[in-house]
């Protein structure tokens, strides 16, 4: 498999604060990569780099044949092609659940409105919601409206996905509607890089697991299940400790 994102020497500094240090990874078309680690390690930061949100200091970082830190690079046409999932959905409350999802590709892709309809339709079923394409987000559980904001980065048609702990937000009964969700989704073949706090979805579905910690990748494991049981780094060691039961 092709490499689609590179990381090479990558740095972040937020004025003095060195955000991310010397970041180098290569993640290939069709890999599913959980990046794990304690709360204010860098994870967020590391994966809204991969489509602009957030600018690198140094170093450079190739998305899709595309280096990030050229000025010339269409930033745009980067997150048309490579979509993102918020921890807090970011859904138009004035509009319905299908017009949400149908949105970005009839502005941004200029997609034919019955084609767009029918694939937001189809989307809306993958996720389990068809029944509620004429609701407004307010009328939905967090767990609807976060499968709702998946099926919109779906109708884009992207190269990769991106998750930002897709369901730190959710009261724990509607965590499992999401993950399996993501589940087919990775089942597809689909690109995902998933900041997540859910151990069990990143033993189970993802073909790479990153423990990151303090900026820097600590372990890079392509046998999830052998790092979950023999982490090497004393520091992926204390984590897992503290977060499952082993």
């Amino acid at each position: 498999m092709a490499a689609i994102i590179e990381f090479k020497n990558v740095n972040k500094y937020y004025g003095t604060y060195h955000a991310l240090k010397d970041i180098n990874l290569s993640i290939d078309e069709g890999e599913v990569v959980s990046v794990i680690g304690p709360s204010g390690a860098g994870k967020s930061t590391l994966i809204r780099t991969i489509n602009g949100l957030e600018g690198i200091s140094s170093g450079v970082l190739d998305v899709d044949g595309h280096d990030l830190a050229d000025k010339r690079t269409d930033l745009n046409k980067i997150r048309r092609d490579v979509g993102m999932v918020f921890q807090h959905f970011n859904l138009y409350e004035n509009h319905t659940v299908l017009e949400n999802i149908m949105l970005a590709p009839r502005i941004v892709l200029h997609r034919d409105e019955q084609e767009n309809r029918q694939l937001a339709e189809k989307l809306l079923k993958q996720v389990g919601l068809l029944d509620k394409e004429e609701a407004y987000p307010r009328q939905l559980s967090g767990g609807q409206k976060q499968r709702v904001a998946i099926a919109r980065s779906l109708a884009m048609k992207p190269k990769v996905l991106l998750f930002d702990e897709p369901t730190s937000a959710l009261d724990p009964e509607m965590i499992q509607d999401v993950l399996d969700v993501m589940k087919n989704i990775a089942a597809q073949g689909m690109t995902m890089v998933v900041v997540t706090h859910e151990m069990g979805f990143a033993r189970e579905v993802s073909d790479r697991v990153i423990f990151f910690d303090q900026g820097t990748v600590l372990e890079d494991s392509r046998n999830p299940q052998d790092f979950f049981e023999h982490p090497h780094h004393m520091r992926a060691q204390e984590f897992l400790s503290k977060v499952i039961d082993r």
